[in-house]
């Protein structure tokens, strides 16, 4: 094979792209393939590497329910009525395509659900979305709500979200519509309340209604990007039928809308529970918010400021626990991933063992617990204590085991070092 001349005008065979918006097109027999297609090809060929997980696209391949939330497991601590209810809702849509795409006849097309997480910040709802493409081998990218903008206002176009998924999909269109799109800080999209300003609610209410063609299904026109510089890329249109979102956020506030709506009816509610109808619900200020939120209906969502037409795009609602410290004790070491192996990785490539007693586990849940972070406040705790550490063992060969303790993590003493034997003790 043979790189044709410059003047030749020829396309790729398989992206359609010219020359001029590529560095290379190969020539084969009457075939052409150009040098973003072959990095595609290459890292198609390279995935589902050691424990890396892969889903092929036929029947028996698919995975069950079971198996999703098994894998979330994995990853994330409790939180298991939202992973069974997100876990149907993912296998669902995907069944959905291989069933539309099956049905030759279309006597019956079947809708999408996308999913809406409710909770905490630091509860695991960005974690849920990441580890769900890696598992499906999808895919993915995250969305920040607050930077939507109404088309020709200042900021980010809703479409943005789809040409960063069809980037993340190595400029794969038919990838792309199979991908997931998380859409972070979607409460922060909540209508404001009537007001004497006649300005119009352009990353509110206007972003709720940009985005509903979006999530039910249009085709959205992008523009890919060009590698020639000054060349512009050519118009891509990206099918949103199938793309699954999933939309999430803290929603303070929340739960005094609904436990106002349970409050006027705590009376009949009471009766109902005592009659062995109706299972008891809380009412009012005085109950945790854990279970004010799991009570949550699209009522509540949309007294909140969601438009009934942006909630009727998200069927599937899902509510996050807010962690408790033996739930941060239980992230710190058990996940695959978790802070303290990956520490502990860390300093065994230096020959040192790392270890924290329960009490300095505990004590560092707790400060977490304090910051309001949840999950996602712990590392930045991990960070500052294990700083002196990390700065001083590399540098030093006489070292062979560190210790964290609860004074560690409180700033009362600093952390254990142990030297070998014939080096001398601790210091």
């Amino acid at each position: 094979m043979v790189r044709p001349p410059a003047t030749s005008g020829l396309t790729c065979s398989f992206c359609h792209k010219s020359q001029r918006d590529v560095e290379k097109i190969v020539a084969g027999h009457e075939v052409y393939i150009c040098s973003d297609c072959i990095r595609l090809c290459r890292d198609i060929l390279h995935e589902g590497g050691p424990g890396r997980a892969s889903v092929a696209w036929s029947k028996d391949a698919l995975p069950t329910p079971a198996d999703i939330k098994g894998f979330l497991d994995q990853y994330m601590i409790g939180q298991h009525a939202a992973k069974r209810r997100i876990a149907v809702a993912v296998y669902n849509h995907y069944k959905r395509l291989q069933a539309n795409a099956s049905d030759k006849k279309g006597d019956v097309e079947i809708q999408k659900s996308n999913v809406l997480l409710i909770g905490p910040t630091g509860t695991g709802k960005t974690l849920i979305a990441q580890s769900l493409a890696r598992f499906l081998d999808v895919p993915f990218v995250v969305a920040d709500a607050t930077t939507l903008t109404e088309a020709g206002y200042v900021g980010e176009d809703v479409e943005n979200m789809v040409a960063a998924l069809y980037q993340a999909a190595g400029q794969n269109v038919e990838r792309a519509q199979r991908g997931i799109i998380y859409v972070d800080e979607i409460d922060k999209l909540a209508r404001k309340g009537p007001t004497g300003s006649v300005s119009r609610d352009v990353s509110g209410e206007g972003v709720q209604q940009a985005l509903l063609k979006i999530l039910e299904g249009t085709v959205a026109s992008i523009q890919s990007k060009s590698k020639a510089r000054g060349a512009q890329g050519d118009n891509i249109t990206v099918d949103t039928t199938n793309i699954l979102f999933i939309c999430g956020g803290s929603f303070e506030g929340l739960p005094k809308i609904i436990g106002s709506r349970l409050g006027k009816r705590s009376v009949g509610f009471q009766r109902e529970a005592a009659s062995g109808s109706a299972r008891p619900q809380p009412k009012g200020t005085g109950h945790d918010e854990l279970a004010l939120l799991s009570s949550v209906t699209s009522e509540d969502l949309t007294k909140f400021g969601l438009i009934p037409e942006f909630m009727g795009r998200l069927p599937v609602m899902a509510v996050l626990d807010p962690l408790g410290v033996d739930d941060l004790v239980h992230v710190l070491t058990e996940p695959k991933n978790s802070l303290v192996k990956q520490y502990q990785r860390l300093l065994k490539s230096e020959k040192v063992k790392l270890t924290f007693t329960d009490d300095a586990l505990r004590a560092i849940a707790e400060q977490a617990i304090k910051r309001r972070s949840g999950a996602r406040g712990l590392r930045a705790i991990m960070e500052r204590v294990m700083l002196d550490v990390m700065f001083d063992v590399p540098s030093r060969t006489d070292v062979r085991s560190v210790t964290i303790t609860a004074q560690t993590v409180l700033g009362e003493a600093p952390a254990q070092y142990t030297a070998s034997a014939e080096l001398g003790g601790v210091s």
